[in-house]
């Protein structure tokens, strides 16, 4: 064996790529113990988002999907859409750590409380949560709850979808501000993983497209599915440009906040095109 094949070793199957990227973001994403797989290099490393992010709608899914069972098991039991809609955000926070709420919370004391960029980027390193953070996670958890409590009382299998596919599709929305904006901390987070390249971004955007393809053929209405797949980028750009007027630039947490408002904006746009 060659110095180059330990170092580069060869996968144990046509393919294994994707697995280790899809590995690599459920340890990044999440508080989910992934094991190494066969043959990975690097299993524990720091991410390269050059190329790990082209996998992302897969890793979102992944992650949701036993949120999206929890929901559908408090339905069948007849919890009521209020409490199985509670439940499954409660898992959700659970597998992720709720890092894309932290995110949100720090950007909102941040760019709330902050008169200069400086300042706003101390206010977000800080981990008290202030009262901006505080209402930005209110209002995050009443949207996404009402949201999903509506869509579950109008089907339960709908429901199910809408959180998975509003999961994937609002982490791929979530990848903006890495490729639109220069860090605004040259060590921070948001530097260190790297800037997705125009491949990278075509897959997972073409991923995207494909699970929204197969929630329609499931049953979701199309036009929902269109909107979740237009509002989830539209919000997440829009947070994307304040960041670079607020701050300069983007960190680890304007890309948790991002991922936030694109879940919050998919799930509305799927509820108002779907029929009561």
């Amino acid at each position: 064996m060659s110095d180059d094949d330990r170092v580069h070793p060869t996968p144990f199957f046509p393919g294994a790529g994707v697995l280790y990227d899809i590995a690599v973001c459920l340890r990044f994403f999440s508080r989910v113990s992934v094991p190494a797989l066969p043959d990975e290099p690097a299993p524990h490393a720091a991410p390269d988002f050059t190329t790990v992010p082209r996998v992302l709608p897969l890793a979102g899914l992944l992650l949701a999907l036993p949120a999206a069972l929890v929901l559908v098991a408090g339905w069948e039991l007849r919890l009521g859409p209020f409490v199985a809609s509670a439940l499954a955000l409660a898992v959700l926070a659970l597998i992720t750590g709720a890092m894309h709420e932290d995110g949100l919370a720090d950007v909102a004391d941040g760019f709330g409380g902050g008169s200069t960029w400086m300042r706003r980027l101390e206010i977000m390193r800080d981990s008290r949560i202030g009262a901006y953070g505080g209402t930005a996670l209110v209002l995050s958890y009443s949207l996404r709850l009402g949201a999903l409590a509506t869509l579950l009382d109008r089907s339960g299998a709908h429901a199910a979808l809408a959180l998975l596919l509003a999961a994937a599709v609002s982490r791929t929305a979530a990848l903006a501000p890495l490729v639109l904006l220069e860090p605004a901390r040259p060590g921070g987070a948001g530097a260190s993983v790297g800037r997705p390249t125009g491949t990278t971004l075509a897959i997972a955007v073409a991923l995207c497209l494909v699970l929204g393809l197969i929630a329609w053929a499931l049953g979701l209405p199309l036009l929902g599915v269109v909107l979740m797949l237009l509002l989830a980028p539209a919000a997440a750009y829009g947070l994307t440009m304040l960041a670079e007027r607020r701050i300069g630039g983007q960190t680890g947490d304007v890309i948790g906040a991002c991922q936030q408002v694109a879940e919050i904006a998919a799930l509305i746009g799927l509820l108002a095109a779907t029929p009561v």
